[in-house]
């Protein structure tokens, strides 16, 4: 199961100006299962020019020891912009259904596809090598593709329990937008022990880059 009861609270700015905080949250379902709620807020600051509320939920299962989507909803607000997106796993018949708003489209999809929610945990699992690359099977935003996440070097990074920590330095390749990001390079910075905790993520922006940092830590029950 990934990280059941684990709760990670980030900061979130753009270059030096902090914009807001996100969350994200494991609990377990009944039968096996399990959710993944992410909230990203922007501060007061950014509410003036831009304000950000917007919610991800991520549901599936563990089958055969591998996570497996089932069901992922976002609900955004962004400024005037609102959006709301449903991406149904029918794995067990090697379909899926995307919802945009009022649109709604199936594909085929074999089993083993995640969503990029699923996909970012999945990788925490992974054992990771320097100079590997790893490929995670992803469907998002009505796209199938496979993310590349490449493993870049070590280095330390402060963590919120006030000391400097040895982590991995991954670098995923989106084709598709996210939560508090944009389609193309980030690197994460995770650690480098069983927990594989993110530190600090960071994504290019058109102008200047977004930079998130953890802030507060609950462990897995």
């Amino acid at each position: 199961m990934p990280h059941i009861g684990e709760r990670m609270v980030f900061s979130v700015g753009w270059e030096f100006i902090h914009g807001g905080t996100a969350t994200m949250e494991t609990s377990a379902k009944k039968l096996g299962g399990y959710r993944i709620t992410t909230t990203a807020k922007s501060n007061k600051m950014v509410d003036l020019f831009r304000k950000v509320r917007d919610t991800i939920i991520s549901e599936g299962l563990c089958v055969n020891g591998r996570m497996q989507s089932e069901l992922l909803t976002l609900d955004q607000h962004e400024g005037k912009y609102r959006s709301k997106k449903r991406t149904e796993f029918d794995w067990r018949h090697e379909k899926v259904t995307f919802l945009h708003n009022d649109n709604s489209k199936q594909f085929d999809l074999p089993p083993g596809f995640l969503d990029i929610i699923d996909a970012f945990y999945s990788v925490r699992g992974l054992p990771l090598e320097l100079g590997k690359e790893l490929l995670v099977p992803v469907f998002d935003n009505g796209k199938q593709y496979d993310v590349v996440v490449r493993v870049l070097k070590k280095e330390k990074r402060w963590a919120p329990w006030k000391k400097p920590v040895d982590c991995w330095v991954i670098e995923p390749i989106l084709k598709t937008s996210g939560i508090f990001t944009s389609k193309g390079k980030m690197k994460i910075w995770i650690t480098d022990d069983e927990r594989r905790i993110p530190l600090e993520v960071t994504a290019k922006l058109k102008f200047g880059r977004i930079i998130v940092r953890l802030t507060d830590y609950q462990s897995a029950s």
